[in-house]
Order: structure tokens, then sequence, then C-alpha cells
């Protein structure tokens, strides 16, 4: 028989009443990686604690808010309307809120954290680009998490193919009938490659000193190029068409992403200047001094306790 078969229980652990999920373990360790590529990028650019950790509650839910409202949206009321079919989003509009029932949309989640940054960036007076470059990253390692953990819940899979890799979902709704492409993995693997190319081109682009808007630029363009490619071997989820709707709703952020590019090539704007550059260094090796006089004072007072023993 042509094609992998995929069984995964998606329970990793019963525990009485609680269920513990692949999905949901996957879900906090992106988070949590995601989280340290966010505070790398903040610290090398001199930011604060309370700035970096206190993105962390607005980033989550804006995540999951997104992708659930993007998702009823997109892929459930707007094509019933455009049909005149019934929808349970429609007659149920509480059933929107019910997101641990499935049903996330990575395009739903993409605008939610950019609202969720523009309004950070104005309540603390920063940049808006600036905070997109530095969550840029972040926002590949979601993107590759979030596919991983559909492939675990046999969910979101690609067309029927006789491709030797195929798989065969048994806990999809056909039953495993039909050899499928593994387009979770597909985006996975984008996701990861979308992250190596950011960090290359922060590298490349001089890390601080790299045109503002330049990351995320490049982030919106190749992993949404990426997003395009993959639609044409993932199963319909709404319209059945010359494109589909992630094709559609991928347009937009693509051109966006082509537009800062390009502006980055003609008319960059350094996101620091040599001397907020000295300055930000200036302040972090006041800190290490004071972090290394702390530790000797600490050391120092241990071994006179020791003596008075």
């Amino acid at each position: 028989m042509l094609g992998f078969v995929w069984n995964l229980d998606p329970v990793l652990i019963h525990l009485g009443p609680i269920t513990i999920r692949y999905y949901g373990v996957v879900f906090v360790c992106t988070l949590v990686i995601a989280y340290l590529f966010w505070q790398w990028q903040m610290r090398r650019g001199g930011f604060g604690k309370a700035i970096i950790e206190g993105f962390i509650t607005w980033g989550a839910v804006a995540t999951i808010a997104g992708a659930r409202l993007g998702h009823c949206l997109f892929y459930e009321m707007l094509p019933a309307l455009w049909t005149g079919t019934p929808n349970i989003y429609l007659e149920h509009p509480i059933s929107i809120l019910y997101f641990w029932q499935g049903g996330l949309a990575s395009h739903g989640a993409t605008v939610g954290l950019v609202l969720a940054l523009v309004v950070y960036a104005r309540i603390h007076k920063l940049s808006i680009l600036e905070l997109m470059d530095r969550f840029s990253p972040s926002a590949a390692i979601g993107a590759a998490g979030v596919r991983l953990g559909n492939f675990l819940n046999s969910e979101i899979v690609g067309r029927a193919t006789d491709l030797p890799w195929a798989v065969r979902f048994a806990r999809y709704k056909d039953h495993g009938a039909f050899a499928r492409h593994p387009s979770q993995l597909y985006e996975f693997a984008l996701g990861l490659f979308v992250l190596l190319v950011v960090v290359l081109v922060d590298r490349w682009a001089g890390r601080e000193k790299r045109p503002r808007g330049l990351i995320v630029g490049t982030f919106l363009l190749v992993y949404f190029a990426g997003r395009f490619l993959v639609e044409f071997v993932k199963e319909y989820q709404a319209l059945e068409g010359f494109l589909t709707m992630g094709q559609w709703l991928s347009i937009i952020p693509m051109v966006i992403g082509a537009a800062l590019v390009l502006k980055c090539i003609i008319r960059p704007a350094p996101t620091r200047t040599e001397a907020q550059l000295a300055m930000t260094m200036t302040a972090s090796e006041s800190s290490q001094i004071e972090n290394s006089r702390m530790a000797a004072r600490n050391q120092h007072s241990r071994r006179n306790r020791r003596k008075r023993k």
C-alpha cells in the first residue's frame, strides 16, 4: 500500500480527567523558544527587562485570539456567506470562543501580532518597525512549531499524491484512505528555513546597524511566498478555485514584505546609529562590571564567614 501510515494518538498522557496532548507540549516549547529569541534580540538592542517581559502576555493573547478569529472569519464565516451554506459560527457566535476545539489560522495570528506590536510600541514610545524586526525570528519559530503540532494532530493535511514520501493519516476524517502530502512538515521546514534566512540577513546587514524594517520585510516576503507555494499541495479548507483562501491571504503580506525590503535597499535607515551603539555597549559593559563586583563581594563575604567559623 502506497504511503506511510501515521496513526499517532494525539494524547500524550492521561492523568485522570486531565489529558496532556502532544500539540500542547509543542505549543509550550514553541512559546519558550520564541521568547528566548525575542529576549536575545531585545537585549542586544539595549532594552530592559520590563520591556522584554512585558510583551509576553500581549504576544500570547494576540496569537491565540488572532489565530482563532482568523480561522472563524476567513475559513468558516466568509465562505459560508459566499456560498449561502449554514455555518455554526454564524448561527452560534459564542462558538468562536471555543478555541480549544481546534481551528487556528496563521494569517489571523500574524494580524493579531502586528496589531499587538503596534499598540505596544505606541504605549512605550518605541519604533514599530524595530519591534517587528526583533520579533521576526520568534514569529518564524512560532510558524514552525504550530505546523509540527498540526502533524502530530493529523490535521491540516495535504492533497492526495502518489509521491514516495506520501502519508496516510489514519486519524483524519478519511481514515487514511488516501496517501497525502505531509504539508504540515513542508510548512514546519519552511518556518525553520525562514528563521535561518532572517538570522543570516540580520548578520549580513550588520546586526544593530541593519536597516530598520529589513528583517520583518524579509520574513513577510519569504514566509508568505513559501506559504503561497505550499497551498498548491494542501487540502482545500475554504475556497476551491484558481487560488485557495490561504493563497489570497498570503498576497498582501508578500507585497508588504517586498516593499519593505525594497525601501531598505533604496533608502536604508539604520536601527542604531554609531552614537546609540556606543551608549548601548557602555550600558552593557557597566552592567557586566556591576555584576562582577557583586559576585566578588559575595565571594569575599563567604570567605570571611568561613574564617570566623
